[in-house]
């Protein structure tokens, strides 16, 4: 199952949740992100059946390796961003804004780069 820009963005937010607390619910990812349940709902089913996510008896949401993988993609990506563009002088809100919306559609390769030349500034 090829990822969508929303279904990379479903799994960064269950993994910054997963960071905060131990126990991470549908209803949890939908209060961040301000999705009704029935929208994250669809999500979360279409993110297990892809094999990204399991739900456990309790409600609780856990990334499998490959959930995991792409979500830590996605967030070293927007951090990295957000840190360059506020090095240029962009406010936060700005760079992480941008960030955002850059950190599902940059190459592997221009990230690289991208992030050789932030950490030597």
């Amino acid at each position: 199952m090829q990822l969508k820009e929303s279904g990379e963005m479903y799994l960064e937010t269950i993994y910054v949740l997963q960071q905060q607390k131990s126990f991470v619910r549908s209803i949890d990812v939908g209060e961040e992100m301000g999705y009704s349940k029935p929208s994250v709902s669809r999500a979360v089913g279409l993110l297990r059946d892809g094999g990204y996510l399991t739900v456990d008896k309790n409600g609780g949401l856990h990334l499998t390796e490959a959930g995991l993988e792409v979500a830590e993609r996605t967030y070293e990506r927007h951090t990295v961003l957000s840190e360059f563009f506020m090095k240029l002088g962009v406010s936060e809100e700005r760079a992480t804004a941008d960030a955002c919306k850059i950190e599902h559609v940059i190459s592997a390769e221009t990230f690289a780069a991208l992030k050789k030349l932030n950490q030597s500034m």
